[in-house]
């Protein structure tokens, strides 16, 4: 018994697997897409994180230089009532 098939059935068995090449080489189009914008998003957060690090640095800083040299600051103070 021989698979042998007639060219209809050869030149529609083509079009499917064309059909299907094609669909997924869409669906790999798009993937890339959306891998390249989520490479820029997170590009972006690193970007915005090393800023508000920074900052948050500076603050820090800031709020030591401004403490009392005695250490005490007055939200470490005890309210009369206590």
């Amino acid at each position: 018994m021989t698979n042998e098939l007639s060219p209809a059935e050869l030149t529609q068995l083509v079009e499917s697997l064309e059909s299907r090449l094609a669909h997924q080489e869409h669906w790999l189009d798009t993937l890339d897409q959306a891998v390249v914008q989520q490479e820029r998003r997170l590009e972006k957060l690193e970007q915005l994180s090393g800023l508000m690090r920074e900052r948050l640095r500076e603050q820090h800083q800031a709020l030591q230089a401004s403490e009392p040299q005695g250490g005490q600051r007055p939200e470490d103070d005890v309210p009369p009532h206590y």
